[in-house]
């Protein structure tokens, strides 16, 4: 394929925008090749501005379930537009969207709307804290949390591949409210429990992590994670920002049947546009100004737009898309590991509905960072761009994970597991 147009805009950002990004997984890097700049996207595919096209494996990190230029999406916001682009004070939908959401996601009673992932994230710390009158946050090695001061601690994603897990700029005095232990570890756990007791806020985990590619817990790790927080007085705040509402309408909690004390939200809760949400139990919940002492504010925090596109998707839930979902990924998976074994070639899949990831691994499983990080850096850079001239869109980090929309054709199946097979052959 030709780059000749992406090629000269990434040279023109770089002396406007700093790495000429504004995200850094964007920027190739880990993948040793230049980004690609988009024009346009439709459906299943997206399309560059050198008139490229791609089977889109990314949807968005995961909002478009729908896929790209969703008409019901764009008619809701059009519908809106014509409104007003935002007031910065209340409106009916904001209600009618956390009414959908209390009514699908088995932990939550009510819920407080937001800007993104990350600032879903760090209110629902500050409000564990506040809370407990407690300090402590114990994360997990490889679980990414947005870019809050209290998460850049063994994050993953952009942090692994670029070599920065603990970033310039965060103190060391909010570094050590911060304690690690290890995914899929109820022993580490348990000793930071001992280590520290009575001063841990809360334990927040991805249930279903999707920065260090696709890892899932395991059921008795969270039942034991719920049991652990229960004995110690602490809060389980389950971070369903990328799992919630793509593996089920309930998120993984529905699947795993754990339920936390707060939960955080993103992604497709505002249907391709800027959203975030964290709720829970209304005893905690209510503890948020202005009922309580905890403050946290924001003037676009239920933008109507986003609001309007987010319902769009959320109205259309239902059993029979997620059965499409996992027939269309069952089948992608299942090529992928045919390729695999037919080429000999050292890799596992890691799948969880329609979230999925391919390690170039020597190891016969991924549980968790430690596993993660021994995967084959250099043999995905070059899988990668195979990929790319191909004209399938891979997520450019081996750290992240595909996630797949219900508008992929059999076409569009049949050309991913082709392209896949030859690009093994050729790495």
């Amino acid at each position: 394929m030709i780059y000749n147009k992406s090629i000269k805009a990434f040279k023109d950002s770089k002396g406007l925008i700093p790495g000429g990004v504004n995200s850094p997984v964007r920027a190739f890097k880990s993948v040793n090749c230049d980004p690609v700049f988009f024009d346009h996207g439709y459906g299943s595919k997206l399309y560059d501005l050198d008139g490229n096209e791609y089977i889109d494996c990314i949807s968005s990190w995961g909002p478009l379930i729908f896929g790209h230029a969703d008409k019901i999406t764009l008619s809701k916001i059009s519908e809106y537009l014509f409104k007003g682009t935002t007031y910065g004070a209340p409106t009916i939908i904001e209600s009618e969207m956390a009414k959908k959401i209390i009514e699908l996601v088995p932990s939550i009673e009510k819920v407080r709307m937001v800007n993104s992932g990350t600032e879903a994230t760090m209110s629902a710390i500050r409000l564990a804290r506040g809370y407990t009158s407690r300090n402590l946050i114990l994360k997990f090695s490889g679980n990414y949390h947005g870019h809050g001061d209290s998460f850049l601690i063994k994050a993953g994603s952009g942090a692994m591949t670029l070599g920065l897990p603990d970033s310039p700029g965060v103190t060391k005095n909010i570094a050590k409210d911060t304690i690690i232990a290890d995914f899929n570890s109820l022993e580490s756990v348990s000793e930071q429990f001992k280590k520290n007791p009575e001063k841990i806020a809360a334990v927040i985990i991805e249930p279903v992590a999707g920065n260090m590619g696709l890892v899932e817990s395991r059921k008795d790790f969270l039942l034991g994670l719920r049991k652990l927080c229960d004995e110690n007085k602490s809060l389980l705040i389950f971070d369903e920002v990328m799992s919630g509402f793509r593996l089920s309408k309930g998120g993984a909690q529905e699947l795993y049947e754990v339920i936390p004390d707060i939960t955080t939200l993103g992604k497709i809760i505002g249907g391709g546009l800027p959203v975030g949400a964290y709720g829970g139990k209304s005893e905690i919940m209510d503890y948020l100004a202005p009922n309580g002492p905890v403050y946290q504010a924001g003037t676009l925090s239920g933008n109507p737009l986003a609001m309007s596109a987010g319902l769009s998707v959320l109205n259309r839930l239902n059993d029979k898309l997620y059965e499409k979902l996992e027939s269309i990924s069952k089948k992608i998976h299942e090529g992928f590991l045919q390729n695999i074994q037919e080429t000999g070639t050292n890799a596992i899949i890691n799948r969880a509905g329609s979230m999925m990831t391919l390690f170039f691994t020597e190891n016969d499983k991924i549980e968790n960072y430690n596993d993660a990080i021994t995967c084959d850096l250099k043999k995905y850079a070059k899988y990668f761009k195979s990929m790319l001239d191909e004209g399938v869109y891979l997520p450019p980090s081996q750290f992240e994970c595909m996630f797949i929309s219900s508008v992929y054709s059999e076409k569009d199946i049949d050309k991913l597991i082709s392209s896949n097979k030859k690009s093994l052959q050729l790495i």
